[in-house]
């Protein structure tokens, strides 16, 4: 058995936030209850001082594909971070209620995280990643977004790449596509119907006639959710998913539903109300495989056997 994913040290650190609303932070406003949110930090083995992926789990809280990803990142020789969104809020899913906490509220925490990875003596302030799955990968992919950053952190650490799996892209944000530099990568099961493949690729390629480098990778068979390694088939199951929905934002902090022109809320008839969840072992392995080869080259780890 191969020792080499084992953590060297695992460290856990208090994270200050702001619970916001969209609204909220679309206007910068820093009026929120403050929050304390935990963040588990594992470094790999060997000295140095070490990149570090910062990941961002889903609606359904840390699941059992998170700590997987931390073993494997590990066993690159970097870092990985795990920021637990929820249970500082006193939460532990959203994805049959999504209307409990801000879909932009990621974005806030991720950037407090990476202030902390930042001043941390054994971590590389010049090489860190965001890693986010389904909400959390829509929060590291508008993480990456110029305008966020002008509001929220503005002298801040910037990572030099944003990766996300299976993200809602169903909202048009104001200049969405004036994105930090850095390359973005999104990760997509072709079935999968609670974030439909179609608005992700949508949302890539703005990003890419914009200028920048971002590009998607589509993966045959996999639903959402599918690099869970502990999970069977797909299956249909209750959740709240946008997927017939298109929402804009018309000013700093009105998002609308654009089919009726008013505000958009969770009770509008475009919101489903069940989607397919579950595992694929192949896409799931693809994918992560695909995934790590380029945080490699993202970091300029060595290649590993």
């Amino acid at each position: 058995m191969s020792l080499s994913d084992l953590p060297a040290r695992i460290e856990l650190h208090p994270v200050q936030t702001l619970t916001l609303s969209d609204a909220q932070f679309l206007r910068g406003e820093a009026v929120g209850a403050p929050t304390t949110l935990a963040a588990m930090l594992s470094l790999a083995q060997g000295g140095g001082r070490q990149p570090c992926v910062l990941l961002m789990h889903g609606s359904g809280g840390i699941g059992p594909s998170i700590p997987l990803w931390v073993r494997q990142i590990n066993a690159m020789g970097a870092a990985a971070c795990v920021l637990d969104g929820f249970s500082g809020r006193g939460l532990a899913s959203v994805s049959q209620d999504q209307a409990r906490l801000g879909r932009l509220a990621f974005c806030l925490d991720i950037y407090r995280a990476l202030a902390l990875l930042a001043a941390h003596p054994l971590l590389d302030p010049a090489r860190l990643a965001v890693l986010g799955f389904s909400r959390g990968g829509q929060g590291a992919l508008y993480a990456a977004m110029a305008r966020f950053h002008r509001l929220w952190n503005p002298d801040g650490p910037r990572p030099v790449g944003n990766l996300a799996f299976y993200p809602d892209c169903a909202t048009r944000y104001l200049e969405d596509t004036a994105m930090i530099p850095g390359p973005i990568r999104v990760f997509h099961g072709t079935p999968d119907d609670m974030n439909p493949l179609s608005r992700a690729r949508e949302h890539v390629e703005r990003l890419a006639a914009a200028g920048h480098d971002a590009a998607l990778l589509e993966y045959p068979g996999g639903h959402h959710g599918f690099d869970n390694p502990l999970s069977g088939a797909a299956a249909r199951g209750p959740a709240q998913s946008v997927r017939d929905c298109r929402i804009e934002e018309i000013e700093p902090g009105l998002l609308v539903n654009a089919a009726t022109g008013a505000p958009f809320t969770y009770d509008d008839p475009c919101v489903a109300r069940e989607a397919h969840v579950g595992g694929h072992s192949a896409a799931g392995a693809a994918a992560r495989a695909d995934a790590l080869a380029f945080i490699g080259r993202l970091f300029g780890l060595p290649t590993r056997s």
